[in-house]
């Protein structure tokens, strides 16, 4: 029988691997982190169910460290919705730049339905309404915003088709919030295609636009 000498077995003892070094994030690296756990747990749960505790836990670092970048569940908030905000309004702006009225209305329709699909937490984020957001930071404002842009080009379309201009506000807050809630409404429900919702829209809005009587009054009752 053959002896093994000890420094045999130490040779032949399988050596652990090395275990990997963790990278550490720089600030710019942690804070994106954040703000996208953030922007998730926000659209899940809404601003008074979210907790610092739960976006420090699913980022795996210490309360301290949100509390470092944003202050509190407040600032991180308003950095959330901001965001989405500017990026909603962005999207919007680019598709209203270009063609014929009733185009610039499809377009509209079909870039919110579109940002919808694709950005579903940021939509949840923004029409979840805060008590601590102001008019002017939330998804209101962003429809308020696109109906002034709509109203401009109403009231050019109006002054050729003889109505009066100055009821282009009133049209274009009625054609944006159809399109806002049909929105809401398709976030939950999915279907039909987003192209065909915003054909039924721009059917519904244009038809009915092409069709206006320039001084409607109240339907006379027997």
């Amino acid at each position: 029988m053959t002896d093994v000498s000890g420094s045999d077995r130490t040779r032949r003892r399988p050596v652990p691997a090395a275990k990997p070094s963790r990278v550490r994030m720089s600030a710019t690296q942690r804070r994106e982190q954040l703000i996208s756990i953030a922007r998730q747990i926000f659209a899940e749960r809404g601003f008074d169910a979210t907790s610092i505790e739960e976006v420090a836990a699913r980022a795996k670092v210490s309360k301290p460290v949100v509390y470092e970048h944003f202050g509190g569940k407040e600032g991180l908030y308003a950095v959330v919705v901001d965001r989405e905000v500017r990026a909603l309004l962005d999207r919007i702006t680019t598709a209203l730049t270009a063609g014929n009225p009733r185009e610039l209305l499809e377009q509209a329709a079909l870039t919110l339905l579109t940002y919808i699909e694709e950005e579903t937490s940021g939509f949840r984020v923004l029409v979840r309404e805060s008590p601590l957001m102001s008019a002017t930071g939330n998804f209101s404002s962003v429809m308020n915003d696109v109906a002034h842009q709509v109203e401009h080009i109403l009231a050019g379309e109006f002054s050729i088709r003889g109505y009066d201009p100055k009821l282009a506000e009133l049209y274009s807050q009625a054609l944006v919030g159809m399109v806002a809630l049909t929105g809401r409404w398709w976030l939950e429900v999915r279907k039909p295609r987003k192209e065909t919702v915003a054909a039924h829209l721009v059917n519904l809005a244009w038809n009915g636009l092409s069709h206006l009587e320039s001084k409607p009054g109240p339907i006379p009752r027997g």
